[in-house]
């Protein structure tokens, strides 16, 4: 099997930025095609990209079916869900040093080997702890393959056709948790909650065997040195603010827990020492995280702006069923059917934004975006106990088409400047930082909601936390006017 892939209208074996060189003035007259070879890779990543972000959010809508199954108080059953985010918040800043060390197969087998082997321990969990452990096991998959698919993207994919692409990628990363609580829905209503998991076990293994038959190496690896000191600060510093965001409305009336505030306490001062620590590994060209990339200052705008739009995605995703279930009554499977149409809406415009993206570039998609989000999150802010169902429909699939503006726009313009040293660091301090903002928003929307609604009533609760959303997604719109077209790097 070959261990690089054609990008150039020769076919000659090389990247798809060498070929961009050597095509010269020709490439601005034609687009240059993907081989075969490329599109069955980038295929092959983002099926697989896809299931295992879906599986990220297909349990928020079955916590109360576990707690009765497996006897479990709700603080208990909660670390299914925190669990999963501090061992991906964990794992995620160590994927520069691994894309940069073996080979892309190895990485893709170690991701889905680890995914599809937790999601079978989950199917067949005897209890709770063996359901956590496997829960574990899976995030580490998880946390692996967002970075390697980006990185691929990067290597393989001509400049030009990168927003198409991306846009591709957009409904991995929106669409998937969209549709987690539609997806498990469907399924509680007619099987027990381990049928979440058979359900996905199939479309994990058959992605593994044919990454395993079809995939091939791309880049080089390199002699890397891993960090023991920078492995061990990651722990506190990106688990401790997860951890501490995910549990900071533990306090309820009374304001965060105690053990959140020490959580997020530890976070901070470790996370300081792991950046002063990359800094100082930057001279020697052995960072774990190499923190270079923010020297792009379409990386640095592309990033905030990313956090904001997870904030408000990941908080929407915990807070709509919340608002649905407890405010409107709505049954597990009803709670997943009116979410599914904002999820298939992102799905099917994100391919069609990143082609327009290539077109007209990021400003007037990023723009509208976050106006759409904007005023979608406010009127989410009004609603109340009597609000139709089909007009909190039509406000969701506004917000999803908002962050499928952002989305696609953001990840092609902050990848786009970065030299290909940078492309598995870029990846991970983009994946790292996704994870860390959406444990921030799910933590301050829903703690937003559990002290008003403890004070106010479950309405009141919900006005404040989508009204809070709506005032944070106003610095998208302050960012997207920064976004600019970005040309790719020197090679």
């Amino acid at each position: 099997m070959s261990t690089d892939v054609s990008s150039s209208a020769h076919g000659n074996p090389e990247h798809a930025a060498a070929g961009e060189a050597a095509m010269g003035l020709d490439l601005a007259a034609r687009p240059q095609k993907m081989s075969r070879e490329s599109v069955t890779i980038i295929t092959t990543l983002l099926v697989a990209t896809f299931v295992v972000i879906l599986n990220e959010t297909i349990m928020n809508v079955a916590l109360q079916r576990l707690m009765v199954d497996l006897r479990v108080d709700a603080p208990t059953v909660q670390w299914l869900s925190t669990g999963f985010m501090l061992t991906m918040a964990v794992v995620i800043p160590t994927t520069g040093f691994i894309l940069q060390r073996l080979t892309t197969r190895a990485v893709f087998m170690l991701a889905m080997g680890l995914f599809s082997g937790g999601t079978l321990l989950a199917a067949l969990a005897p209890g709770f702890e063996v359901l956590l452990l496997a829960r574990v096991i899976q995030a580490g998959g998880t946390a692996i393959m967002l970075p390697l698919l980006m990185t691929t993207i990067l290597t393989l994919v001509p400049l030009e056709r990168r927003g198409a692409v991306m846009g591709n990628v957009s409904i991995a990363i929106s669409v998937a948790p969209a549709m987690g609580p539609t997806v498990s829905g469907l399924i509680l209503e007619h099987f027990s909650w381990r049928f979440m998991f058979v359900f996905v076990l199939p479309i994990a293994l058959a992605a593994l065997a044919i990454g395993a038959r079809y995939l091939t190496n791309i880049g080089e690896t390199g002699k890397t040195r891993l960090d023991a000191l920078s492995v061990l600060l990651t722990v506190p510093a990106f688990g401790g603010l997860v951890y501490g965001l995910s549990q900071i409305g533990g306090g309820g009336q009374s304001g965060p827990g105690a053990s959140a505030v020490m959580a997020l306490v530890v976070g901070v001062v470790a996370l300081a020492g792991f950046v002063l620590r990359q800094l100082k590994l930057q001279k020697t060209d052995g960072p774990l995280l190499d923190l270079r990339a923010f020297d792009f200052r379409m990386f640095t705008v592309s990033v905030l702006l990313l956090v904001v739009a997870m904030i408000a995605l990941f908080g929407t995703v915990i807070l709509l069923p919340l608002y649905l279930q407890e405010v409107r009554g709505l049954r597990a499977l009803e709670t997943g059917l009116a979410l599914l149409p904002g999820g298939l809406a992102m799905g099917l415009l994100g391919p069609f934004i990143g082609r327009l993206f290539d077109k007209v570039g990021p400003l007037p998609l990023t723009v509208t975006g976050s106006l759409l989000m904007v005023a979608a999150l406010w009127q989410f802010s009004t609603l109340d106990a009597g609000s139709p169902v089909g007009w909190i429909i039509s406000l969701h699939v506004g917000l999803s088409l908002g962050l499928a503006l952002v989305f696609t726009p953001a990840f092609t313009t902050g990848l786009n400047p970065l030299p290909p040293h940078l492309y598995s660091h870029g990846s991970a301090i983009l994946s790292t930082l996704q994870q860390v903002a959406g444990a921030a928003g799910t933590a301050l929307l829903v703690s937003i909601y559990a002290v008003v609604a403890a004070a106010a009533g479950a309405v009141a609760g919900m006005h404040a936390a989508f009204l809070t959303a709506a005032v944070i997604a106003l610095a998208a719109v302050v960012l997207s006017a920064m976004m600019r077209k970005t040309a790719g790097a020197a090679h």
